[in-house]
C-alpha cells in the first residue's frame, strides 16, 4: 500500500473531536445527535461491531432546558445493591447535585445496549460551564450544530435597538404590570 493510501486510511479511521454547546438545549433530543457521533454512525465506514466513533465535548450542561414540567416530574432511579437501597431523585435535585448527570444519563440511555457502550461513554466529556481544559480544547476540530437557537436577552441588546423596535401599542405611563 502506498504512503498516500495509508494516510488516507488513517484519516478515515482517525477520531475527531466535536464540541456541542448544551445551553438551552433539550438533553433528550441532544442525546440523539450526540450518540450519532459517539457511535460513528455518521461515518461511511460504520459497522456495528467496529468502534469507529469520535470524541464529543459538551459545554454549558448547567444551562440545559427540560421541556414542560420535567424538572418537577422526571424521576431518576438508583439502587445501591443492598437491601432497601433504592432511591428516587427528582431531576432538579440531581441537577443541583451534579449539573452533568442529566446529560450523561440521557446519552447513556440513548446508546445501543451492547458491550461497546462503556468505551463509547468514555469518549463523552461533559463540562457544567464553558471552562474546558486546554489539553482538550487543542484537540477540538469541529462543532455540532445546536438543535434550537439560544435567544438573546433584552439586557444584552443595545438600548437604542430596544427603543427602535416596532411596537404594537405603548403602555400608559401610569400602568403597573403585576
Amino acid at each position: 500500500m502506498s504512503a498516500a493510501k495509508r494516510v488516507q486510511q488513517w484519516a478515515t479511521f482517525g477520531r475527531m473531536w466535536y464540541l456541542f454547546d448544551g445551553k438551552w438545549q433539550n438533553p433528550f433530543a441532544s442525546a440523539d445527535k450526540i450518540v450519532t457521533y459517539l457511535e460513528g454512525t455518521h461515518k461511511p465506514i460504520y459497522h456495528p461491531l467496529n468502534d469507529s466513533g469520535d470524541h464529543v465535548v459538551v459545554i454549558n450542561s448547567r444551562d440545559i432546558a427540560l421541556p414542560g414540567v420535567e424538572w418537577e416530574k422526571r424521576v431518576y432511579f438508583h439502587h445501591t445493591g443492598y437491601a432497601k437501597g433504592a432511591s428516587w431523585t427528582l431531576a432538579w435535585q440531581l441537577h443541583d447535585t451534579d449539573p452533568t448527570m442529566i446529560m450523561r444519563k440521557a446519552v447513556y440511555n440513548q446508546m445501543s445496549k451492547n458491550l461497546l457502550r462503556h468505551g463509547r461513554m468514555a469518549r463523552l466529556h461533559i463540562f457544567p460551564d464553558d471552562k474546558v481544559p486546554d489539553k482538550i480544547l487543542e484537540n477540538i476540530s469541529a462543532q455540532i450544530r445546536q438543535l434550537r437557537p439560544v435567544p438573546t436577552r433584552l439586557d444584552h441588546l443595545p438600548e437604542e435597538e430596544v427603543e427602535n423596535f416596532p411596537k404594537i401599542f405603548d403602555w400608559p405611563k401610569e400602568h403597573i404590570i403585576r
